[in-house]
């Protein structure tokens, strides 16, 4: 059969074929086209596939091949591989989803058109043709707004976890303020402010070694991971001297927070007069955890060295740590550990570079800030 557009492939552009198709790193669409020529070849010692055979092989459509051989004899093998012509300059023409190559360039015009796109800025619309705007899909229509605009329209499938606090609530703004006044005091080592906060983190292993990253690909690990159970992770942090910690442990009970509070008084601060905590209200965070852990004695011992000041319920933004978790999430916590050891190294490691680097927190909200920002939240008072 006499094709209108034969291919005839030299060795050079074999090669190139050859070479793309097995390197695989290209786009499907450019590997394609490249099988298609490479089938296509009715040079010496080319397999001269007809299009419907091609077709069939490569599960595509024989107009595609028709399409592809005559790019390569009109325009040569790399306008064939590209989806795109080479020697044609594409211009952006509107921003957003009408954004269109096929268009044809606007015509200056200094005053508007009747009937041109009510929605449009009038820079924007002054220089279309009014037959355009007469199209179904272009006219001004509520329901049609401008690409611009759309990034602000309501999006009513979507749901964001929010911690949304009292209104009017006399225990919130008390137990804000008190936080607040905590933050406000200057840098005393005898009377450190201490914040601590705690979160769970389930422990991931590899099923399968994962590859380095190399030149052009980055680190790859398979889906697959085994399960190592869940850990617990207690952060205190000390934001005026910038310093924090991480204790690792396998639950979340009292006598967990307990062992937390006893490190923080006889490991990390044994000189202080008292220790100023802030917690979150949660119910293993209180002197009776201590209680539970330890002989009365001993109880009474470390309960004497602690002041205890608790955020507000649905006001634990209050509490510094969570900053520092935060970092720690981004930092370090990104990535698959797969026992205690391994996130204990880890946490460990992270602490120290933080410390060494004295990463402090600059706390900027204020009980002034909070009674004019945050007025809602106050009891409405008549006097």
């Amino acid at each position: 059969m006499a094709y209108p557009y034969r291919v005839v492939l030299s060795e050079a552009q074999r090669a190139e074929l050859r070479g793309l198709v097995g390197s695989g790193t290209a786009p499907a669409r450019t590997l394609t086209r490249a099988r298609i020529l490479l089938k296509a070849d009715h040079g010496d010692g080319g397999p001269g596939w007809s299009d419907a055979a091609i077709a069939g092989a490569l599960d595509v459509n024989p107009s595609t091949v028709l399409r592809v051989r005559r790019q390569f004899v009109a325009e040569g093998l790399a306008a064939a591989l590209q989806r795109r012509r080479p020697d044609r300059v594409y211009e952006r023409r509107l921003d957003g989803a009408r954004t269109s190559s096929r268009w044809p360039a606007p015509r200056p015009r200094t005053a508007r058109r009747a009937g041109a796109c009510a929605c449009w800025p009038t820079s924007w619309c002054a220089c279309w043709p009014t037959s355009w705007c007469a199209w179904r899909w272009w006219r001004p229509s509520p329901t049609r707004r401008c690409a611009r605009r759309s990034k602000n329209a309501l999006k009513p499938h979507l749901s964001e976890q929010w911690c949304l606090a009292p209104t009017a609530d006399p225990d919130f703004v008390w137990r804000m303020e008190d936080v607040l006044a905590v933050y406000a005091r200057p840098f005393d080592p005898a009377r450190p402010v201490v914040c601590l906060d705690e979160t769970s983190r389930q422990l991931l292993g590899e099923v399968r070694p994962p590859l380095p990253a190399a030149p052009g690909r980055p680190a790859r690990h398979d889906p697959e991971y085994a399960r190592g159970g869940v850990v617990n992770l207690f952060v205190a942090t000390e934001p005026l001297r910038g310093w924090r910690t991480v204790l690792v442990s396998d639950q979340r009970t009292r006598l967990d927070l307990a062992r937390c509070m006893a490190e923080l008084v006889d490991v990390h601060y044994p000189a202080a007069e008292k220790i100023v905590l802030v917690l979150d209200q949660l119910n293993t965070h209180s002197p009776a955890s201590l209680y539970a852990a330890f002989s009365p004695a001993e109880a009474k011992r470390l309960a004497d060295k602690l002041e205890l000041h608790h955020t507000p319920k649905h006001g634990s933004w209050l509490n510094m740590a969570e900053l520092e978790l935060s970092v720690l999430e981004r930092q370090c916590l990104r990535r698959r550990l797969p026992d205690r050891d391994a996130m204990t190294a880890a946490t460990r490691a992270w602490a120290e570079r933080r410390n060494a680097s004295v990463q402090r927190i600059d706390w900027q909200f204020t009980t002034a800030d909070a009674r004019t920002k945050l007025r809602r939240l106050y009891p409405a008072f008549a006097g």
